[in-house]
């Protein structure tokens, strides 16, 4: 779609107070650099190589974002670290106005994959979500993650770490990481054993993976979303296969662009998929490594595709309806949307 920006409709900056639901963010990744670097001195670590000049995160190209990534969270080492991530994540989010987020959460992370320690890194996280919502007004869920390359083994405690604390807050399973190692179907235990806890399941697919990547989730894992999946346009044919069967797609845009997958936003083939009936839904991934933020995004693709606030409240609705949260929660935020 080309970019166009000769409609009078088009606001110059959209309202950040306009309400978002987010459905793709991981806990660790959306960490502020400042946050990290205070607990690395507070815990005496090294990794004032993860940092460039001016104090962002530096990586060269996905691999080694994934290394930074991983470098940045041995810095969270305790409960109570997470708790105040936690805290800062969401006074970010809500700042930009999210009314309801999703968070990727991972016990390779938080605990080592060891059940007992899953629970107290949990009823920290959960703690602090509660405070959130309670000064904030942002309701947040989340959706416990194994990491692909770490291999399915590991996949499968994280699963079991998933399936024991399922509930209220814990609705959702999925898989993240390289998707170049790995196949979908060695990780069918473990999301057989997240969908017989009732848990909902989505997995990163299409984005480095191509468009059969995006089918091998579909077909070994039976996931209901799709992380980012933006490379189905490659084949028109899966792209209607999504939207006739409402497989939503958790788009970043701000995240393929800063990696260099599409050279702009106006490159991105969001629009597209929208346009040919795919659901999809806008999230940020790991801001601060990508140096963008909810309102940024939404700022960027009003100018890339002339969408206005009317648009980005249809994607809103349609990702409250996407969301993995009870239908009480889901009813209060569609009418949150239409207030």
């Amino acid at each position: 779609m080309t970019a166009r920006n000769d409609r009078t409709d088009i606001p110059e900056r959209i309202d950040p107070a306009l309400p978002k639901v987010e459905l793709h963010l991981h806990l660790e990744g959306a960490a502020p650099p400042g946050f990290i670097r205070g607990l690395a001195k507070e815990k005496h670590i090294d990794i004032a190589g993860i940092f460039d000049d001016h104090g962002h995160y530096r990586y060269r190209d996905f691999p080694d974002f994934l290394k930074v990534y991983e470098a940045a969270s041995t810095t969270l080492q305790t409960p109570e670290d997470f708790l105040r991530l936690t805290l800062a994540v969401l006074e970010q989010s809500a700042r930009d106005g999210v009314i309801y987020s999703e968070v990727f959460l991972s016990p390779d992370f938080c605990g080592g994959g060891d059940l007992s320690a899953w629970r107290e890194y949990l009823h920290a996280i959960e703690e602090a979500a509660q405070q959130a919502e309670n000064t904030m007004g942002i309701t947040l869920r989340g959706v416990v993650t194994c990491i692909r390359h770490f291999g399915p083994r590991k996949a499968r405690a994280v699963a079991r770490c998933a399936a024991e604390t399922a509930g209220d807050f814990i609705t959702g399973f999925g898989i993240a990481g390289n998707e170049a190692m790995g196949h979908p179907r060695d990780f069918t235990y473990a999301f057989d054993m997240a969908r017989e806890a009732g848990l909902r399941l989505t997995a990163h697919a299409g984005e480095w993976g191509g468009p059969q990547s995006v089918r091998d989730a579909l077909t070994h894992l039976r996931v209901e979303r799709i992380g980012h999946g933006v490379r189905a346009i490659e084949d028109l044919a899966l792209v209607d296969e999504l939207a006739e069967r409402g497989i939503v797609l958790e788009v970043c845009p701000g995240s393929n662009v800063a990696l260099g997958l599409y050279p702009s936003f106006a490159a991105h083939p969001v629009a597209r998929l929208r346009e040919r009936g795919v659901g999809i839904t806008l999230s940020t991934d790991d801001p601060p490594f990508f140096h963008t933020s909810n309102t940024r995004e939404y700022e960027a693709l009003a100018r890339a595709f002339d969408w206005s606030e009317a648009d980005f409240r249809a994607i809103n609705t349609d990702a409250a309806r996407a969301a993995f949260c009870d239908e009480p929660t889901r009813e209060r935020l569609l009418k949150r949307l239409e207030a």
